[in-house]
């Protein structure tokens, strides 16, 4: 076994293109990852007469929280490229015997786990197929939808791919106020998109597809690409407009530009089992359900005072979003805390 970086290196390179993989596993998401973060995504691949066999990625975090071991941060999810346990095992053997905690997110489990690591949370999925043709694609979204897109249009939506940083920071914007306003919650710092816009957006691995209403963005989703699949990664939405369905319109011109260009599959991403509003609006457009599961093995001690900061991390981020609090301020301090949140 060798470890390798994830951004760069050959074996890995070849590994993920040769096996199953998603987005979370490519070298730009490791890229967005360093470039945010200062993260170094380890790349750990079994291989034989230099060729790759098996691998996992893995970023080690060692910080006020205690020191730990991720399969990946801030992915939705990044299975091990394994044939089965004993290949896992051979890929983290160290991990395991170690005295730090390890964390895995996995959507296939057409493998064993092995029993150190034992599954501590699970996540909703959806997909939509995109292989059928667009009518046949139009007439499997629920009826409801199809309303909500045709009340977009009778609006005025229109829906465009953005073609600059400036309309990604635009979109970062509402991105963030929706966090903050709706939800309570910081966002990723602005450098976490502008990397996405570097290693994806630009070089057409995505798109941006922006809702505007009389010239004036009210909506949007981004998508990232990567082999075979378009990931829903992240939307946004003036709160006072979603009376007109924008991101409905924008999910609908995503699913023909997934099928545009041949791709088969749109990656929904996951969904906490406790949010059934999500996953219902989710169902009105997924072919596929399944679900994520985060497996983990404790760490052998806790690190005094671990508790304690994450309980402060609570508190700072409840005032930090506060509504009294501008949103300068909520934007940096995501930009200090977010890497906090592994």
């Amino acid at each position: 076994m060798v470890d390798v970086p994830a951004v760069s290196h050959p074996l890995w390179q070849t590994l993920v293109t040769q096996r199953r993989s998603d987005v979370f596993h490519s070298p730009a998401w490791a890229g967005v990852l360093a470039d945010t973060y200062d993260f170094e995504v380890r790349a750990r691949v079994l291989h034989q007469e230099g060729q790759p066999l098996a691998g996992l990625a893995v970023v080690t975090v060692d910080d006020h929280l205690g020191r730990r071991h991720v399969s990946l941060p801030f992915s939705d999810f990044c299975d091990p490229l394994v044939d089965d346990a004993a290949q896992l095992r051979g890929l983290m053997a160290d991990l395991l015997s170690g005295p730090d905690a390890v964390t895995i997110r996995r959507r296939f489990g057409d493998y064993p786990m092995v029993p150190e690591l034992s599954e501590v949370s699970r996540f909703a999925w959806h997909g939509i197929d995109v292989t059928a043709d667009i009518d046949s694609l139009w007439a499997g979204i629920d009826p409801g939808a199809r309303r909500a897109i045709r009340k977009a249009e009778a609006a005025g939506l229109t829906v465009r791919a953005a073609t600059s940083p400036d309309e990604v920071r635009a979109f970062f914007a509402m991105h963030m106020a929706v966090r903050k306003h709706k939800y309570r919650l910081l966002s990723q710092p602005w450098r976490f998109f502008e990397s996405i816009w570097d290693r994806f957006l630009s070089i057409g691995d995505g798109v941006l597809m922006l809702a505007e209403l009389d010239g004036r963005p009210i909506g949007g989703v981004l998508f990232l690409s990567w082999r075979d699949t378009l990931y829903y990664k992240f939307n946004a939405s003036d709160l006072g407009n979603l009376a007109v369905r924008p991101n409905d319109l924008v999910l609908w011109e995503g699913m023909k530009w997934a099928h545009e260009r041949r791709l088969e599959l749109i990656d929904l991403g996951v969904s906490d089992l406790d949010q059934p509003g999500l996953i219902r609006y989710k169902q009105k457009y997924a072919s596929r359900e399944g679900h994520v599961t985060v497996h983990r093995k404790p760490p052998d001690r806790i690190t005094p005072g671990t508790g304690e900061a994450r309980a402060l991390l609570g508190e700072m981020t409840a005032l930090f979003v506060d509504p009294s609090v501008s949103d300068t301020i909520t934007e940096r301090a995501g930009e200090v805390l977010y890497r906090f949140f592994v």
